[in-house]
């Protein structure tokens, strides 16, 4: 008997899943080029209808043509060559990229879907939907968050960082100051980039924008933070006082959101940053002299 009701468990978990959230809802949808630089309309706040998708809610508002690659023009805007150089559109889900088709991608309550025509390049996951995906999470369930405290001297920017999350509506928050690998959950990393780097997902920024998505670089020492272009040149660096807020994801893992900088400083000026207003619309962003710098950097 206790084995029928233990496989009977197991049954009833393996049913509960994508088929069973609720589809539809209130969500956004905001149209930009060249990673959020210029948008195309103001951002529309609409009802997803039962079980509609990414592409046809687009369709409600855009002249959209489509082809076997999946959207290739929204607005008379299309992908192929900019100045030579390849670009497409591309869409994000509470700040996080799929591989999964626009026409098949349903839409959950609370989703920010964004499109953004860019130079080709793979970006994972992006900045600019805060506070999602911490406050709706991604296909409708809310995702564990983990808000990891690397300085080894001083929590102040942590407790900055989780209190800019609270008062986002964002709750049930983990607090550890010990180092975790990525997972089911979304990692928020605070510290001095020398302490950041430590952590596997971290580490792939010092790769460049191919690996990481982010086109930022910090140096091993984490004395500077070079800003990039879409195609990862330096454009220039930051050095004393600078801060960075990116995300990013390790192989097929949850995203692991970065707050972290050259030093204290710059750790406690990325801390500060922490908030929808800053973070709108940018895929990354470097804090210097207490200002914000969009990532990439675009050049004329």
């Amino acid at each position: 008997m206790k084995r029928s009701l233990v496989l009977l468990a197991v049954l009833l978990a393996a049913g509960c899943g994508k088929a069973d959230v609720p589809t539809g809802g209130p969500v956004s949808v905001t149209v930009s080029q060249d990673f959020g630089a210029s948008r195309l309309a103001p951002t529309a706040r609409e009802t997803a209808k039962k079980n509609e998708t990414v592409q046809a809610l687009l369709e409600r508002s855009f002249e959209v043509t489509t082809g076997s690659g999946g959207v290739q023009e929204i607005g008379g805007v299309s992908g192929g060559q900019d100045d030579g150089k390849p670009v497409d559109w591309f869409y994000y889900v509470n700040g996080i990229a799929t591989d999964e088709g626009a026409g098949a991608r349903k839409l959950y309550p609370g989703d920010r879907i964004w499109w953004d025509r860019h130079f080709k390049v793979k970006v994972p996951a992006v900045v600019g939907a805060f506070p999602e995906p911490f406050r709706s999470g991604i296909d409708g369930k809310k995702l564990p968050i983990r808000l990891v405290c690397l300085s080894a001297s001083d929590d102040r920017s942590c407790d900055e960082v989780e209190t800019r999350l609270q008062a986002a509506g964002i709750n049930g928050l983990a607090r550890s100051n010990l180092e975790s690998s990525p997972g089911e959950v979304v990692r928020v990393l605070v510290g001095k980039w020398s302490e950041v780097r430590k952590d596997i997902a971290g580490r792939t920024l010092e790769q460049g924008p191919a690996v990481s998505g982010v086109f930022a670089k910090p140096d091993a020492a984490g004395t500077k933070i070079d800003l990039l272009d879409p195609e990862g040149k330096t454009i220039r660096s930051l050095g004393p006082g600078s801060g960075l807020i990116a995300t990013t994801r390790y192989k097929d893992e949850r995203p692991t959101w970065l707050v972290t900088g050259t030093d204290d400083v710059g750790v406690a000026a990325a801390a500060a940053a922490m908030n929808e207003e800053q973070l709108a619309n940018h895929f990354a962003l470097a804090v210097e002299k207490g200002r914000g710098v969009a990532l990439p950097l675009n050049t004329p």
